[in-house]
């Protein structure tokens, strides 16, 4: 079932605040992305950076679990929610 935009944002803003709150992965988070914690501030409306935040939790499956469960949402959810978002549409066959 694909989402709507604004569906796909609130999963993301609520995955991102599941990735503050873990202090072992929000440092990996930070070299991933490159971003400061004030640049997170600023950024966590904008769209690019919500994929961002959803593509990083998806390159472990491990991160995918433990995000899911702790939101009780489908594991499937974060990919449905990242392809709704900019850049998502696009494929990644690594």
């Amino acid at each position: 079932m694909s989402l709507t935009r604004n569906a796909a944002e609130t999963i993301a803003i609520d995955c991102f605040t599941w990735l503050v709150g873990n202090e072992d992965l929000l440092p990996v988070f930070l070299g991933y992305t490159g971003a400061s914690q004030e640049d997170m501030r600023s950024a966590v409306t904008d769209p690019d950076f919500l994929g961002s935040v959803l593509d990083f939790i998806l390159t472990d499956d491990a991160w995918v679990i433990a995000c899911c469960d702790a939101q009780s949402i489908r594991y499937e959810r974060l990919a449905e929610a990242r392809m709704a978002l900019p850049g998502g549409d696009q494929r990644h066959w690594t």
